[in-house]
């Protein structure tokens, strides 16, 4: 218990200091620790919706919220959450997809921290389509739902690929988004007659904490990219103990 709210500590601050909640890096820790699917999801979820709540506030009181680019990607991505995730998945299936997803968030964050040391912050911001967002939005929200991460550790990427935001505008964004989709999401579970573990308590105070120290330093232009490949080796662990354990 002490072992896993270190890990969500040092996951919250990591990741809260890009805009993320730390879904995937929360899945991760449970994974190495061998936690069971049906305990993941909901934690990781709760989790998310304190840590994403605390940097939201942060990040709209530093004027990096972009409200108008948020709507058109949380308009389809509230719902199709909120359906993934009463979405009973087996455990190997879980396994399988959720080992996919964090290899892929792995290797998005190894290269965006090799981009970020080679050329530093390209300040791009396009307008963002509404069919392109409503698009993503729902696909993002889907998988969001059902493995029980917010959705950023995809969304963050498209959104640098395709200069709609660039990297402070995308990490307040990006928190917003999944504050909504994580919300909608734990809706559903309880829905679904979830429950959720006992030392949830002790685990939110240790993300809260994290969250505060995380969202202080990404304010404040705390560098990324070695945080990025940090991430990058603890997500890839993770996803070869689910796929290959």
């Amino acid at each position: 218990m002490t072992a896993l709210a270190a890990l969500f500590f040092a996951v919250a601050v990591l990741y809260s200091s890009v805009g993320h909640a730390g879904a995937s890096g929360y899945l991760a820790a449970m994974a190495l620790l061998g936690f069971a699917p049906e305990q993941m999801r909901p934690t990781a979820l709760t989790l998310n919706i304190l840590v994403g709540g605390i940097g939201l506030v942060r990040f709209h009181r530093a004027g990096l919220v972009p409200w108008r680019k948020v709507l058109p990607f949380v308009s389809a991505s509230v719902p199709m959450a909120y359906l993934a995730a009463q979405w009973q998945v087996p455990r190997e299936t879980y396994g399988m997809l959720l080992g996919g997803l964090l290899a892929a968030a792995a290797l998005a964050a190894w290269r965006s921290g090799e981009r970020l040391a080679e050329v530093g912050e390209i300040p791009v911001s396009r307008p963002v389509p509404w069919p392109a967002a409503l698009l993503a939005g729902a696909l993002i929200g889907g998988l969001s739902g059902i493995t029980g991460t917010g959705g950023a550790i995809f969304l963050t990427p498209l959104l640098l690929a395709m200069a709609w935001a660039h990297t402070r505008e995308a990490s307040g964004l990006s928190v917003a988004f999944v504050w909504l989709n994580s919300l909608a999401a734990v809706f559903g579970l309880l829905r679904s007659s979830q429950s959720f573990p006992d030392a949830l308590p002790i685990w939110l105070a240790a993300a809260a904490l994290g969250a505060v120290l995380g969202t202080q330093l990404g304010i404040h232009r705390w560098p990324v990219h070695r945080l990025r490949k940090s991430l990058a080796v603890v997500l890839l662990i993770a996803s070869a103990k689910l796929l290959f354990g």
